[in-house]
Order: structure tokens, then C-alpha cells, then sequence
């Protein structure tokens, strides 16, 4: 249920936190340059996703996922999520500052709560779960289109979880990630593809954090690790640069009042790769 490699660094390790359907798989690329840089880091399948397939996902079993993947590198880190598991890296960081260190948000710079998710929803309940292979074939002809064959592989290793999206997209509507940002008091990265269709509220994202900055990846679509995987790797490893700074001059740090329970709702650079 996770993909693990400790490194010798002595910085901040990484928690990566995927997408919606998918499993820890689709980290393959930023395993291995995490692995060339010897950085710990830790890739987790969510509740109904990956080696977790025909659990209920839901949101409080999600963090308390994420708050045992960053106990076991030793209890502070850095979170890194990509769509579904951005929305869950800023929910998780608004109630549990004492373990995120940093947080890389991709390809989720929208309000999930909208009209679109509704649509979605209706969509899977009323046709694609009433199909014999519940969307099995329109799923994967999305993901070859959309991805080159060696992202395409690396995220499906893991088999697509497609009975999930019933009870993921109910979920992920409590989530308002605007407050959630604001909560935050660790620095943010909102990393997007230049064509992600899910970016176009991401000045109001930065604007809602104390402590954000926008990354644009020229040329990416939504999956922008899998599309790019070079230049969301250049990224993710200046973050984790960056965070290890910010780190090494943080005072020790007292109990925090500002931990919640889970189920409790709280109230431009550029990079450039060709591959």
C-alpha cells in the first residue's frame, strides 16, 4: 500500500499523495529522481484506491492515511499532491500544521464544489456504473490520449479505481480548499500545468494562503507529473531545497492549539522543460 525509499539526506522527507482513480504508482518518475537526489520519500495508496481497492473513500479516512504516512518518516514532512491528492494535502495541512513542512498542491487550483462535479457525479451513478466494465474502456482510451506511454504506465500499475468516484466525488465536495489555504502556516506551492483545466482559480489559491507562490509548467495538461515528469521533478526537489531552509531555522516548536479534529471543517514562476 506504499511506496517507500529512505534516503541518506538529512532534509525534510516527502509524503506524495495521488490522484483521483489512480494509485501511489503514478509517482514512478519523482521515485526515482527523489531516489538519484537520496531523499526520503513516501508514496501511499488512498482509501479505494491502488492496494486499497474496494475500501469506502472518504476524506477523514484519507487524513488519517496521510497523518500515518508522515509519522512513519518521522513525523514532520512535506506533502506533494496531484489533483485529488492536493485537495487532500491543503485539508490536511489547514488542520494538522505540526506535521507539514511544505505542501505542493498541483493541479487542483478549483472550487471541487461546483456544477461540474455535480454533472460528473450523474454521469458515473447513471451511465458509466450501469456499463458491464463500469467505464473500464472510455477510462483508458482517456489515459492514452492523454498521457505519453510512460506515463500511461506508471499510472496504471496500480489498476484504476473506477467504482470509487461515486463516494470520492460526494467527498471531496465538503472540502473547501480556499479556507483550507488560508489555515495553512506552512509555505505552498500550486503547481499547474500551462493547459490544466483545473487552474483557472489559482490567483485566488494564492491569494487565499499567508505563505504561496504559483508554478506554471509550459506545455503540461492536468497530469502535469506524468506529462512533464522532468520539470515537476526539477520542482519538487527545489521545494523540498527550500523547505529544508525554512526548517533548519524553525524553532522548536510547542504542542499546537491549532490541531483539529478530522471530521472538523476550519470556517508566478515559471519552469520550462522539454520532457
Amino acid at each position: 500500500m506504499r511506496s517507500v525509499y529512505r534516503g541518506a539526506v538529512a532534509g525534510v522527507p516527502v509524503v506524495l499523495l495521488h490522484g483521483a482513480r489512480v494509485s501511489r504508482t503514478m509517482w514512478r518518475p519523482q521515485l526515482e529522481a527523489l531516489r538519484r537526489a537520496d531523499r526520503t520519500a513516501l508514496a501511499i495508496d488512498l482509501p479505494g484506491h491502488g492496494e486499497r481497492m474496494g475500501e469506502r473513500f472518504t476524506v477523514a479516512g484519507s487524513l488519517a492515511a496521510i497523518s500515518r504516512a508522515v509519522d512513519d518518516v518521522g513525523g514532520r514532512a512535506a506533502l506533494c499532491g496531484l489533483s485529488l491528492g492536493g485537495y487532500l494535502g491543503m485539508h490536511h495541512a489547514a488542520r494538522r500544521p505540526d506535521q507539514v513542512a511544505g505542501l505542493v498542491a498541483a493541479g487542483c487550483s478549483s472550487v471541487p464544489d461546483q456544477l461540474a462535479t455535480s454533472a460528473w457525479l450523474l454521469a458515473v451513478r447513471g451511465f458509466f456504473m450501469r456499463l458491464p466494465d463500469k467505464g473500464a474502456w472510455f477510462n483508458q482510451r482517456l489515459v492514452d490520449a492523454a498521457l505519453p506511454p510512460e506515463g500511461a504506465a506508471a499510472a496504471g500499475e496500480g489498476g484504476f479505481a473506477l467504482e470509487v468516484m461515486g463516494d470520492l466525488l460526494t467527498e471531496v465536495r465538503t472540502i473547501d480548499p480556499r479556507a483550507d489555504l488560508a489555515r495553512t502556516r506552512c509555505p505552498v506551492w500550486l503547481v499547474n500545468g500551462q493547459l490544466d483545466h483545473f487552474r483557472f482559480q489559482e490567483r485566488a489559491f494564492a491569494a487565499a494562503a499567508p505563505d504561496a507562490r504559483v508554478v506554471v509548467i509550459r506545455g503540461a495538461t492536468h497530469l502535469v507529473n506524468l506529462v512533464r515528469p522532468v520539470a515537476f521533478s526539477r520542482v519538487l526537489l527545489e521545494v523540498l531545497d527550500a523547505v529544508d531552509g525554512r526548517e533548519a531555522a524553525r524553532p522548536p516548536a510547542a504542542p499546537s492549539s491549532e490541531v483539529l479534529p478530522v471530521g472538523q471543517r476550519p470556517g508566478a514562476d515559471a519552469a520550462d522543460d522539454a520532457g
